[in-house]
């Protein structure tokens, strides 16, 4: 199951308390105070694994703690700290911290590597023992410290996917068929629309050594990005990539028209999308005849301006017809120093 959007509660865990104890031994029968001081509590711990990609581990459990630090012993032992929890998620969360009305206060950190960590809650400080407060004019303090509780926070986890290039497209384009046909991914594909419900993440190769991340998600329609249709929770997952492929039905009607749809739901949910390199691919070349295709697509291109003509590729997802020419095109810009 895809999960890309939790809310928790995280709180690290208790320091324990100072220890109130005096040396007890033979013939030192008014031995001086020797309480060891508590333990610090666990922390809990956020850390991106590459091996993730949902955060399904956050959809039943809501509420994760650091563990309870043994107390101060006598001897003037130190308390064993708590245990940390370790909270581990997909590359490509990000993670805000909330105030008391759910509403976002600050972005505390964007998970973008393998490793990459962030202490969430730190446990309690350790209460001191006795033995801290003894002074020459006090050689016997019965004071001792109690452990404090850790930091509590509510936070909200946003998974966005990680991919060099993104698919965009109107609903039952072809998008899961030519990720299917490009990548390892395989997509429930079938003759209706929103036929994909989750991005879909899969992996293009063109040589051992040449390789993208390529992302479906489910379909667009006007709207989108008030949250029509499938909406803007899926919107997210496309900010990350270098380069969007606007997958279009060769056989639809004023097909400029449904490209002009597609970027201005991208810009009015994200303006920062329009600076993305991208391809105008016609899909579905496959259902026009030989005779016809040629001036079905030069008809369409002429309908563009000439700075997006250079950006047109027709193709078949389902034939694979000029698919190895869309790859090396893409694996090309991507190679490029922006």
């Amino acid at each position: 199951m895809f999960i890309d959007y939790a809310r928790i509660k995280v709180n690290g865990g208790k320091g324990g308390n100072g220890c109130l104890s005096f040396r007890h031994e033979k013939y030192v029968p008014f031995g001086g105070p020797d309480g060891g001081d508590g333990g610090k509590g666990g922390d809990v711990i956020l850390i991106g694994d590459k091996n993730l990609n949902t955060l399904l581990n956050f959809k039943y459990n809501k509420h994760f703690s650091g563990g309870k630090a043994q107390h101060g012993q006598g001897s003037n032992k130190t308390g064993y700290s708590g245990k940390d929890k370790i909270l581990r998620v997909p590359l490509g969360t990000e993670v805000f911290e909330l105030n008391e009305n759910g509403k976002r206060i600050r972005k505390l950190v964007d998970i973008s590597y393998e490793g990459k960590k962030i202490i969430l809650a730190k446990g309690g400080k350790g209460g001191k023992g006795n033995a801290a407060f003894a002074t020459p004019t006090n050689q016997a303090p019965r004071k001792f410290e109690s452990g404090k509780l850790g930091e509590e926070k509510y936070l909200e986890l946003v998974l966005k996917l990680m991919a060099d290039v993104g698919i965009v497209g109107f609903p039952n384009a072809g998008k899961s068929t030519l990720i299917s046909h490009i990548s390892s991914a395989h997509p429930k594909i079938a003759d209706y629309e929103f036929t994909t419900l989750e991005p879909c993440l899969g992996v293009v190769k063109l040589s051992s050594y040449q390789t993208f991340i390529i992302a479906d998600i489910p379909g667009i329609i006007e709207g989108a990005h008030q949250g029509k249709g499938l909406g803007d929770q899926f919107l997210r997952h496309i900010e990350r990539t270098k380069i969007l492929l606007f997958l279009i039905d060769v056989t639809s009607k004023n097909i400029l028209k449904k490209f002009e749809i597609l970027k201005n739901e991208l810009h009015l949910y994200n303006q920062n999308l329009d600076e993305r390199k991208f391809l105008v691919v016609l899909n579905k070349v496959d259902l026009l005849s030989n005779d016809t295709k040629k001036e079905r697509i030069d008809n369409i291109r002429k309908n563009f301006s000439k700075d997006i003509r250079k950006n047109i590729i027709a193709i078949s997802a389902v034939t694979g017809e000029n698919i190895s020419a869309l790859k090396n095109i893409v694996y090309q810009i991507l190679q490029e120093r922006d």
